[in-house]
């Protein structure tokens, strides 16, 4: 078993992602960048591509209600479908399969025993 930290993203849902940049661009006195529109809106923290982190986004959901589920956490993978295979084993549930996010790689939504919603992500 590996010793490292598999949480490379997350993401939080929001139901008005400028009033939601603003809260945290003003609490932590950072700069969100957007990303390209066809991803749909969302907007990316901050991260270092060299140091040892994490990042994620903001993402506006349509139709969005508050509630206590609403981050999602991804956890890297080689390829999602390895872990994929495991879930319905281990109890959980596969909410979206393998699905492309261009360049970016590939993501797979996964519920887990207690009901959180997880992501997986990988390159290939």
């Amino acid at each position: 078993m590996k010793n490292v930290n598999p949480v490379c993203w997350f993401d939080i849902y929001v139901s008005n992602l400028e009033r939601a940049k603003q809260f945290y661009e003003s609490v932590f006195n950072i700069k969100l960048v957007d990303l390209p529109i066809e991803w749909g809106k969302q907007s990316t923290f901050p991260f270092d591509e060299q140091g040892i982190n994490a990042t994620g986004a903001l993402v506006e959901k349509k139709d969005y209600v508050a509630n206590e589920n609403n981050t999602v956490v991804y956890f890297s993978s080689e390829n999602c479908v390895n872990e994929e295979t495991k879930v319905k084993l281990a109890g959980g549930k596969i909410l979206k399969p393998k699905m492309s996010i261009g360049e970016f790689g590939f993501v797979s939504i996964l519920m887990d025993t207690e009901g959180n919603t997880i992501g997986l992500h990988s390159r290939k």
